[in-house]
């Protein structure tokens, strides 16, 4: 990217009336150089079959020519006409719940013949109309995609040849399965039953990973569509969102980010975030840390939100704060959804930049502010490079698992709970992390690697793990690591399985605890935070030292947390469900174990510091205040420069941070 861009979601479909020009003038006064059309409006382009219409692209294309306000063109596949359904009822996807209804967006199955055939066949007609258009400088592939839990009968016949082309034999599949169990043995492929009903977490979770294989095989299938017209300065994207939790929160259960991101110029992604009292910032880092680690460059901000819910309205200074929080994980984009309130239909009040009187408000009148300084700042702040020596390894194949096999019925914790305890606790205490995954390469660029319940991996996976210590590295593992294989059959072997040899430690027996507290350990936590809840191994350390014991007269004899020389690295073992204050403490340990403890850890939330690496070869530090509270930071760097007034900063200077602002230095 030669510039930070600045941009909104722009449906000229639906608006009210006339304003074309009104739009384009008000965003030339906020500083808004990109838009992004087309994606959502097929029946529009396409109002019959065969029959297609592009003026309302033609026309808002040759208008922001004029304006300089450069476009993304989105494939409009995500959400399909009425006469498609019409005339092809069986391009709707059959899921768990049966025949899908028309109506909601995201309803097709995407291996349909018939509906890729109208896909490839609006995606060229569109490109026809677009690529050649100097206003185009990229294209956004079909919108947040997903398998729609896609289940028909064409995807169980595709999946049946799946399982030939991996096992090749039946008797293979029953014995890596186990599929003896309850007479589920399948003797012959055409006698596999649909899996929508399996009660087998092992054909079930590969199931869900040959449906996340479906959307990287349908969004490399339009990429290479759109290669086709697309001219050499035009990138294509995708804008991948999270798992939701009312807000974006954890990694996507129905997508692989990893392997989906491949085709892709560049990653883009969708954040959407509490705001106001609840504003923290940590849904901005982990999204943003996601999508930057997925190809291991700077990344777009496809969507995020501007006022959204009434409890979303920022705060005055929050819509500038959420906007360099965005740029400071490494985004070289910053687009709203959208720039104006819709007046009719499902997201009436999922209000844009402006509200439905369609005039300037205050959080618009912010948004001038941010466009100014985007544009002022660019060079200084475009294309921030970072070298992070945390990483976070994430499982998508341990996420299903874990949803087949959760940790009791009785609770709602979920895999990604672990993952943001773990994440959240670096947070805040002002330690930047990549995301990996289990196909990532070189484990020894990092000092320390989180692994939160890696219930399910191949041999192959924990024993680079276990080299990856023994050469030097840090580990921190929790408890429902090493437990299964690839395919979610329970090692034999005591547990935590192959990793045994890093973490020194075994357990066999685990538990629900009730009334139990962690005991001797040096986390200095307050009583009420030294609760085990949910989940507890009951560890036997072989070469570990005991971090933390059980206080509980019947468990108190085993071991909670664990830490292990192993070869020249260290492994600490968690066995339980531990307080966010206790994980806190168990990372600082590790972090000043590994060497990571900086100036910086000095500092925690609400003070957040993030760093990069401009491409001038200038240290970029930005220090947010995600509170009401004023924040003071003793420079901690050389002389430097703020980069919003201008002024000199020394080493040592007292700094004070208003509460919802920031600072931006460049190091000198």
């Amino acid at each position: 990217m030669e510039k930070l861009l600045y941009g909104v979601a722009y449906y000229d479909e639906y608006m009210p009336y006339e304003r074309l020009q009104t739009d384009i003038q008000m965003m030339k006064e906020a500083g808004i150089n990109v838009v992004r059309i087309a994606e959502s409006t097929w029946s529009t382009h396409e109002p019959q079959n065969g029959v297609f219409d592009f003026t309302s692209v033609n026309r808002v294309l040759d208008a922001m020519l004029q304006a300089e306000i450069s476009v993304i063109v989105g494939t409009p596949t995500y959400a399909v006409p009425t006469w498609m359904v019409k005339e092809h009822p069986e391009v709707l996807a059959e899921t768990k719940q049966g025949p899908g209804k028309y109506g909601a967006r995201q309803i097709m199955d995407i291996t349909s013949p018939i509906y890729l055939f109208y896909a490839e066949r609006i995606i060229r007609k569109l490109m026809e109309q677009v690529s050649g258009h100097p206003a185009v400088i990229g294209y956004q592939i079909d919108n947040e995609t997903k398998h729609y839990d896609t289940s028909g009968p064409n995807v169980q016949l595709q999946f049946i040849k799946y399982l030939k082309e991996k096992f090749k034999t039946t008797e293979a599949l029953n014995k890596e399965f186990g599929l003896a169990y309850w007479s589920n043995k399948v003797n012959a492929w055409e006698d596999m039953p649909s899996v929508v009903g399996t009660i087998n977490g092992s054909l079930g979770g590969e199931f869900s990973k040959f449906q996340r294989g479906l959307v990287d095989q349908f969004l490399a299938w339009q990429v290479d569509i759109v290669k086709e017209y697309r001219k050499p300065n035009q990138f294509i994207t995708q804008n991948f969102d999270f798992e939701w939790r009312g807000y974006s929160f954890g990694v996507q259960p129905n997508v692989n980010h990893f392997t989906a991101s491949e085709p892709f110029d560049i990653t883009g992604v969708d954040i959407y975030h509490p705001t106001q009292d609840d504003l923290t910032g940590i849904e901005i880092s982990f999204g943003g840390d996601v999508a930057r680690s997925t190809k291991q460059q700077n990344y777009l901000v496809l969507e995020t939100e501007a006022q959204a819910f009434s409890h979303w309205t920022p705060y005055p200074n929050q819509l500038r704060l959420q906007a360099f929080s965005h740029l400071a994980s490494g985004a070289n984009m910053v687009a709203y959804w959208h720039w104006h309130s819709i007046h009719n239909s499902f997201e009436t009040y999922w209000k844009g930049l402006l509200s439905h009187d369609l005039k300037p408000n205050p959080v618009y009148n912010e948004a001038k502010t941010i466009g100014a300084d985007f544009e002022r700042l660019s060079p200084k702040l475009v294309n921030l490079k970072k070298n992070n020596k945390v990483a976070i390894l994430v499982s998508n194949e341990s996420l299903t698992g874990m949803q087949w096999f959760p940790f009791h019925h009785e609770t709602e914790l979920r895999y990604n709970d672990i993952v943001r305890l773990m994440y959240d606790a670096l947070y805040n205490l002002n330690v930047e992390c990549d995301i990996i995954h289990p196909e990532t390469g070189r484990l020894e660029d990092y000092s320390l690697i989180l692994v939160p319940c890696l219930y399910v991996a191949p041999d192959e996976l924990l024993e680079r793990l276990n080299t990856y210590v023994e050469n030097g590295g840090h580990a921190v593992f929790t408890f429902k690591s090493g437990f299964t294989n690839e395919h979610l059959q329970v090692r034999t072997t005591m547990q935590p399985g192959l990793i045994e040899k890093a973490c020194g430690v075994q357990y066999q027996m685990f538990v629900k605890p009730k009334n139990v507290k962690l005991a001797d350990h040096a986390y200095e936590v307050e009583p009420e935070q030294n609760n085990v809840h949910t989940w507890m191994e009951l560890l036997v350390p072989v070469t570990a030292e005991t971090l933390a014991r059980y206080n509980h007269p019947a468990w108190g004899s085993y071991a909670a947390i664990t830490g292990n020389e192993y070869g020249k690295g260290y492994a600490t073992y968690i066995g339980c469900m531990v307080s966010t204050e206790v994980m806190s403490g168990i990372l600082q340990q590790s972090l000043k174990r590994a060497g990571l403890w900086g100036v910086e850890q000095a500092y925690s939330f609400p003070l957040i510091i993030k760093s990069g690496t401009n491409q001038d070869g200038r240290q970029i530090k930005y220090v947010f205040n995600y509170s009401w509270e004023p924040q003071t930071l003793s420079s901690p760097y050389g002389n430097a420069v703020e980069l919003q007034s201008g002024r000199s900063v020394h080493t040592g200077q007292e700094i004070l941070i208003e509460p919802w602002s920031f600072l931006l230095l460049e190091i000198e």
